[in-house]
């Protein structure tokens, strides 16, 4: 490999670091803590609670009001279990509608 060829892979792996500082990827599995605040769509219904789910974390939300089902929502976590990625939340807004 000659010596130039090792100084231009060093300034295309600075700059794809560079570019890339600060991405993540985002997880199938996503956790909250107590008490954090988000928004999210509400995608259905279980065991006749409303639910909201992002990406295979399932958050149920027994006071949302009826009829919340596609409805975004802003929603704040009061329980949560990261082994089962499944917790309770309660429901603070109707912050928007459905795109479908």
């Amino acid at each position: 490999m000659s010596e130039s060829y090792a100084e231009e892979e060093t300034e295309e792996s600075s700059f794809l670091r560079k570019y890339l500082k600060g991405w993540s990827f985002r997880s199938t599995n996503p956790t909250f803590e107590q008490g954090e605040e988000l928004e999210v769509f509400v995608t259905g219904i279980r065991d006749g609670n409303p639910v909201a789910r992002i990406g295979d974390t399932v958050l149920e939300v027994p006071d949302a009001p009826a009829g919340m089902v596609d409805s975004r929502v802003a929603l704040r976590v009061t329980e949560f279990d990261p082994s089962g990625y499944e917790g309770r939340a309660e429901f603070v807004e109707k912050v928007g509608e459905s795109a479908f």
